[in-house]
């Protein structure tokens, strides 16, 4: 086959994720660099713009590269739905590297075909499946931390050290709550619950030491 049309496609989850493994099987596999497309997204949807582009040259004939199942989706109904396109609207042939059985070249009969739609079934619903169990992992660990007390997000920044001059000024109305928010460079929703959490803590000390 013409190697213009061999395509491949790579997909990494986020901007540190190293896609160096899926570049080197693709070219491995004879597929030129020029023909190589890959996006930085979820593999949640596929409203990815390079895979929209790549998609777009696809016809019949074409021959569509990936390294495993999961680099082309992740979402079960979605992934079939987009391999129903490329193979039966597009005419184009599907290789998954990782999985032989998922190569649309093999025995272009209704028995391969049944064959490729079957395994196809179990692999994209074992993807999904993966990835919703990875979300309720990650539910379940945030859930039972928060229970031990372990806070999340950035730890929080303690007031400047004119806070409380600035904040008795507020309290006495010497100077309005914009300007004190102004004075500890802060926004006036912080500077209003960071002085009431001053004078909680200030009646809880006080009704500790009575």
């Amino acid at each position: 086959m013409e190697n213009a049309k061999v395509y491949g496609y790579m997909r990494v989850s986020t901007r540190e994720q190293n896609e160096d493994r899926q570049r080197i099987a693709l070219l491995e596999m004879g597929v030129p660099e020029k023909n190589i497309y890959m996006d930085k997204f979820s593999g949640e949807d596929f409203n990815r713009p390079q895979y929209k582009k790549l998609l777009k040259k696809l016809d019949n004939g074409a021959v569509l590269f990936v390294k495993s199942i999961d680099r082309l989706g992740r979402n079960y109904a979605a992934l079939n739905e987009q391999w129903r396109i490329i193979t039966k609207e597009k005419g184009a042939d599907i290789v998954v590297i990782d999985m032989p059985l998922l190569d649309t070249r093999r025995e272009k009969n209704l028995l391969g075909t049944l064959i490729s739609d079957i395994v196809l079934t179990l692999f994209s619903y074992a993807a999904e499946n993966e990835r919703v169990n990875i979300r309720q992992r990650q539910a379940e660990g945030i859930a039972a931390a928060k229970a031990r007390g372990v806070k999340f997000g950035r730890p929080e920044l303690p007031p400047p050290d004119c806070f409380q001059e600035v904040h008795s000024a507020w309290r006495k109305k010497k100077i309005t709550l914009k300007q004190a928010a102004e004075a500890c460079k802060m926004s006036e929703g912080t500077f209003y619950a960071k002085a009431r959490k001053l004078e909680e803590d200030t009646k809880n000390t006080e009704t500790y030491l009575v």
